[in-house]
């Protein structure tokens, strides 16, 4: 490639090298095209690789483990207390991120990819500037716009780097195990980070500003986590609002409004956990025609397409559920389009998962949305109480609900809350993909002793031919 300011051309150019950013690429460069992506850090895979879903399953995997050991006591096999080495714990994450991050660099290579590191803005439709780089400017016919996004902070309260009031970021760098920790937030970032410091030994407390943790779940999903947090956490505070926050050299003072006594406190450290902004500020698009709205998201189409004419956007730039496998999703299709394929977003179910101890996962309707669009619905529970493997595993706590239309038996939504949740819905997708009736669950066999098996009684009650629980008798 032509260094300095020459400006080499590209047919297609990808803004970010993120989940929707590099299987946008590897999908494009498969389909033939010459294809450039651009990203800051010096290999691809973005804040999901690097500063979010890999390091946080990685802490979380040892979290369990953690558990797990001290939980075995009941069963009969007893260890002693962990000795926590918090640099081989950070190498164990390091070493995973390395080697799946010189896995992305190998596939880009073998499909031609070519990659410029430096940050990417456009200085019109057809042309980017790339800043801190040997490439000074990089002219495209089409682009793809996946730049992700960032934590949003405290109002008045920028984060710090090595500050005591971090964001996820700054959380997973896993500086120290404080003595006491406070997330702001209780969603699954804030739980499932704060479940983390738990484990290693943190006093955690959650503030949330709502009724209840994890809103826009279904509260009986919700409601075997809560009763584990309440165990694990110091506190859990609900509808109550942070008022200020004040950093000292080796303290963070909170005031709080609500029902906490007292109504100031002091902790090691504040994670918050308030969500996130999509980054298109600095990027140049109004140097282009694609239009962002009023929360800083772009405007895409169900081809991802953008209101500028051979500008596309795909992952959390452009909102909606900011899931990596959502953005990986859109990549592909925006390549595909670009390429000429009849490829359009047409996904009936995304699944969502909150990886703490039990996780809870779900997909497609809720009961909670069924309720506020007045849709008729039947909702089908399993207690892993009656489950033998969940027996096996004393993890009874657990539970599998299904939403389905009474009328044609048709599975519109599934949940699961217990162990290994994050992969028992799938089964769950496939279904509300696929159209499937409840009776196609049932009658599919599921090997005996799974937690899979929930996923079938399941169905089952609806079709009244549940063994391990009763099940409503239908008329033939």
């Amino acid at each position: 490639m032509v260094m300095g300011e020459l400006s080499p051309e590209t047919e297609l150019l990808l803004l970010g090298g993120g989940p929707g950013g590099y299987p946008a690429a590897f999908r494009a460069a498969d389909l033939g095209m010459d294809v450039t992506l651009v990203e800051i850090s010096e290999k691809p895979g973005g804040v999901c690789l690097f500063r979010g879903c890999i390091p946080s399953k990685a802490y979380l995997h040892l979290a369990e483990l953690i558990h797990d050991a001290a939980h075995a006591g009941a069963m009969g096999l007893k260890f002693g207390s962990p000795e926590i080495d918090l640099e081989n714990v950070r190498n164990y994450k390091n070493r995973v991120v390395e080697k799946l991050a010189d896995g992305l660099v190998s596939l880009g290579k073998s499909r031609g990819v070519q990659r410029i590191r430096g940050r990417a803005a456009f200085e019109n439709s057809k042309t980017v500037r790339i800043f801190d780089s040997d490439v000074s400017h990089i002219k495209f016919r089409q682009a793809i716009l996946s730049t992700g996004s960032h934590p949003t902070p405290f109002p008045g309260v920028p984060f710090k780097k090595g500050g005591r009031i971090m964001n996820s970021t700054g959380a997973l760098a896993l500086a120290e195990v404080p003595k006491s920790l406070l997330v702001i937030g209780g969603g699954y970032v804030g739980l499932e980070l704060g479940s983390v410091y738990a484990a290693l030994g943190s006093r955690v407390s959650v503030v949330e500003l709502g009724d209840r943790l994890l809103p826009g779940i279904d509260a009986d999903l919700v409601e075997p986590l809560k009763r584990r947090l309440e165990k694990l956490f110091a506190s859990i505070m609900l509808n109550t609002k942070v008022k200020g926050l004040e950093e000292s050299l080796d303290r963070v003072k909170v005031t709080f409004e609500g029902d906490v006594d007292p109504a100031e406190q002091e902790f090691d450290r504040v994670l918050v956990a308030i969500g996130r902004r999509a980054n298109t500020a600095n990027i140049g698009v109004e140097n282009t025609s694609v239009e962002v709205d009023d929360r800083g998201f772009v405007k895409v189409n169900e081809r991802q397409q953008t209101t500028g004419e051979n500008i596309y956007a795909v992952g959390d730039v452009v909102g909606g559920m900011m899931l990596a496998h959502k953005a990986s999703y859109e990549g592909k299709i925006a390549a595909e389009v670009i390429a000429g394929e009849p490829s359009a977003f047409d996904a009936r179910a995304i699944p969502a998962v909150v990886y703490t101890d039990p996780q809870v996962a779900y997909c497609g309707l809720t009961e909670e949305e069924a309720h506020q669009q007045g849709k008729k619905i039947e909702v089908n529970r399993f207690s892993w109480k009656f489950s033998g493997r969940a027996a096996t595993m004393d993890a009874g706590e657990g539970l599998t609900k299904m939403i389905i239309d009474p009328d044609t038996g048709r599975i519109l939504g599934v949940g699961v809350t217990g162990r290994n949740a994050e992969s028992l819905i799938a089964e769950g997708v496939l279904a509300v993909e696929m159209g499937a009736l409840a009776q196609d669950i049932g009658l599919t066999i599921h090997p005996h002793p799974t937690l899979s098996e929930t996923e079938m009684e399941a169905a089952e009650i609806f079709t009244g031919t549940a063994t391990h629980i009763l099940a409503k008798k239908r008329s033939r």
